[in-house]
Parts: structure tokens; C-alpha cells; sequence
């Protein structure tokens, strides 16, 4: 660990990331890791602080975890993924003095709770409902289709089925047909319903201090679950005056202070802007991975700025360049997933490995050679990066990797 400021706050890691720990690691802030037990031995042999934790369902020891961190000195917990927020609120209620911080954690685990209380701040969202079992989903589907005069023999627009606390496309269906509804398993109940929005979706990162955007990044997704890159096109980019107005909505109506949040929006052929979710830690996909190749920046350090109570504005000001003129080009990843259902070995297409723009991946050899169907969004295998001066030829080259066999 480098030598850390005394004047600056101490933080504390909620999940495991190696990324994550290596940025902090290079920080000046003093840090400590709380993550399952399995990492102890690693945190061990690299002379990495930690607290091992097991983050099962929220419970009530959680405020045995924050007496423990406040004996320890920690300032401010920091979620890393999905199933530590709620954590990091009930810590930070106790570290912080504010009890609130465990209700909004609640709203951004929860997406039908998510879904209201951007509903009564006024935000757009499409229409959504609760499911417990097959047969909502199907009421849900026939009315979505009435309501849109459907005639017999149309076929159906679909519905989306939505995971209350899944991250991502984790537990992400398209329901078009009573077909789709029987291959839902029980376990995925309950869960949320949402008609379908057209339009061109993208996600925002913002870094967050004192109740304003400090760094705000427009992620353009190419294909939901497969690509995206930073930054946007011009033409979405276009928007940003809005796209911000819309944050700063979001910021209100959560009541957010401090932190970072990665919400996603569509913006429909009418030019509405509908929000679709909103989650408060580091995004999927490598995004804060693919902004500091952008930008320069590490979107990680960011994230302790934010946190720590004991951050000056100065030293805000300093971290972060400026929003797109800033960034020394267009970064972009795109998530393989075999397309073939027998594979034997990896081989990169020769229009990716030749092209201007790539350059590098995370595959690796397949370790089966039967590909298991791909349920929902699914897992993708790993990553393929590239980074270019031009938004769109990196968009259309992104978009041509849907077509290529990395697995043969």
C-alpha cells in the first residue's frame, strides 16, 4: 500500500474486485477489504488489509459489521457489487449518524420500489407490475397486448421479466409468448413485469458529492448484453444537457447525497427519455475499466472521493477532466458468447485481430465443448476491448463482432 493521507478518510470495501483493489491500493487513502472468507489467503500473500464477511441476505448483523468497522476507524463503506449495497447503507446509517442510508439502500436493491419511488418523483418509466407466478405474467402480457389493440394473429409485444435484485441482465427475460412464460422457473419469483420501450438505451455514470454530479460519462449501449463503449456517439451526446437535467431528477427524488450511480434510460422515437433502473455501484461490463482508457481517469478513486465524507472540492476539481473533450478517444468492449452449440478451441476472427481498433481480449479456451443454451440474457465467456478516435466506426465495429465465431 502507498503512503496514505492522515488528514483524508478511511474506507472500507464492500465485495471483491481486483481492480477495485489495486486503484485503491494506488490511492492515497487508507483502506480495508470486507469480503468472503475464500479471499483471506490472497488478501494474506499480498499484504492486503481485511475483514472477512459473508453477505448472505441483508440481516441483523449487520450492525455488528459496522461497530466493527467504526472500532476500526472506517469512515465510510464502499459497495463494490450488487448484494453489498443494502450492506453498505445499514453500515453507513451507523458510521454516518444517518438512518436513512438503510431505506435508500432498500430502494436501490429493489426494482418494483425503485420503479415507485421514481414514479411519485415524477420521473417517466413505462408501465410495470409485480409478478408471484406464472399466471401474472401472463394477465401482465395479454393486458400490455389489449392495451395496444392487438388483433387475433398479431404477434405479441413483448414484456420484459426483471429479477427484483438481480444486477444487469442477470435474471433479465423477453416474454413474448405463454411458451416463454413456462420456461420460468420457480425460483425467479417474485419478480417484475415492464412493457417494452423502443428506442436507443444507454446507460450514465455519475460520480456524486454533496447532492451534485461532480463527472457525468454517457455509456451508448450497441447491443443490450453485448457491447457498449464510452464515449457516446455526437449524436447522443447531443443530449446531454437533458440526459443531466434527468440525473439531477434522480438525485432528488433518492435523496442522494454522495456516492456513484449507474442508471439506464431509453430515449424513445418521440424523444422522451424513460428511466429504466438505477443501481448505486460500479457498473458490469468493465465500464469504469473502459472510461479511464477513455478518459484517463480511474472511475475506482472516483468512488472513494465520493464516499469520503472528509473529501475537499478542491481536490475534486483536480481528479476529473473534462466531460468528453476530455477523453483521448472511444473505448469499447464487447462480450463473446459462442454462437455455435459444439466448440473446440478459441480463435479470434482475423477481421477483429487485424482491425485497427482492437486490442485485447479475456478468453479464454473453452473448457467444455457442448455450449449450454443460453437462458435469458446469460453469461458471456469474457471480453474483447477496442479503442478508436471515430464513435461510430467503433460502434459498427462493435457491432459486427455479433456475427464472428470467436469459438469454432
Amino acid at each position: 500500500m502507498t503512503d496514505y493521507d492522515p488528514e483524508k478518510g478511511y474506507v472500507a470495501l464492500l465485495g471483491w474486485s481486483l481492480n477495485a483493489i489495486d486503484a485503491v491500493d494506488r490511492f492515497d487513502r487508507r483502506y480495508i477489504i470486507v469480503a468472503p472468507p475464500w479471499a483471506e489467503e490472497y488478501c494474506q500473500q499480498n499484504d492486503i488489509p481485511f475483514i472477512g464477511w459473508d453477505f448472505d441476505r441483508l440481516n441483523e448483523r449487520s450492525y455488528e459489521l459496522a461497530n466493527k468497522l467504526k472500532d476500526e476507524g472506517v469512515d465510510v463503506a464502499i459497495p463494490l457489487y450488487e448484494e453489498t449495497v443494502e450492506w453498505a447503507g445499514a453500515v453507513n446509517a451507523v458510521l454516518l449518524g444517518n438512518p436513512r442510508l438503510l431505506g435508500q439502500s432498500m430502494l436501490f436493491r429493489d426494482k418494483s420500489l425503485m420503479k415507485r419511488r421514481a414514479q411519485l418523483g415524477g420521473i417517466r418509466v413505462g408501465v410495470f407490475e409485480e409478478a408471484h407466478d406464472r399466471g401474472d405474467v401472463i394477465r401482465f402480457l395479454k393486458r400490455v397486448n389489449q392495451t395496444l389493440l392487438k388483433l387475433d394473429g398479431d404477434p405479441n409485444d413483448p414484456i420484459h421479466f426483471k429479477a427484483f435484485d438481480k444486477s444487469g441482465t442477470a435474471g433479465h427475460r423477453v416474454v413474448r409468448t405463454p411458451e416463454d412464460v413456462d420456461n420460468i422457473p420457480d425460483d425467479e419469483f417474485p419478480a417484475l413485469l415492464e412493457s417494452h420501450l423502443d428506442g436507443w438505451e444507454f446507460a450514465v455514470e455519475a460520480w456524486i458529492k454533496n447532492g451534485k454530479i461532480q463527472f457525468l460519462n454517457i455509456s451508448e449501449y450497441v447491443t443490450l448484453g453485448y457491447s457498449v463503449f464510452v464515449p457516446a456517439t455526437p449524436e447522443l451526446e447531443a443530449h446531454r444537457a437533458r440526459i443531466t437535467q434527468e440525473i439531477e431528477k434522480l438525485i432528488e427524488t433518492f435523496d442522494i447525497e454522495f456516492g456513484f450511480i449507474h442508471p439506464e434510460y431509453f430515449l424513445t422515437s418521440d424523444n422522451q427519455l424513460y428511466f429504466g433502473e438505477v443501481a448505486y455501484r460500479p457498473p458490469g461490463f468493465k465500464a469504469l475499466e473502459l472510461i479511464e482508457r477513455a478518459y484517463g481517469f480511474n472511475g475506482y478513486q472516483g468512488l472513494v472521493l465520493m464516499f469520503d465524507p472528509k473529501t475537499t472540492q478542491e481536490e475534486i476539481d483536480a481528479f476529473f477532466p473534462e466531460e468528453v473533450t476530455g477523453a483521448k478517444g472511444h473505448a469499447g468492449c464487447f462480450g463473446v458468447y459462442p454462437r455455435r452449440r459444439v466448440v473446440s478451441k478459441l480463435e479470434i476472427p482475423p477481421e477483429t485481430a487485424n482491425h485497427p481498433y482492437f486490442e485485447w481480449h479475456e478468453l479464454a479456451e473453452p473448457m467444455e465443448q457442448k455450449v449450454t443454451k443460453r437462458t435469458a440474457f446469460g453469461t458471456h465467456w469474457g471480453l474483447a476491448y477496442f479503442f478508436g478516435e471515430d464513435a461510430h466506426t467503433l460502434r459498427d465495429l462493435l457491432k459486427a463482432q455479433e456475427d464472428l465465431d470467436f469459438y469454432v
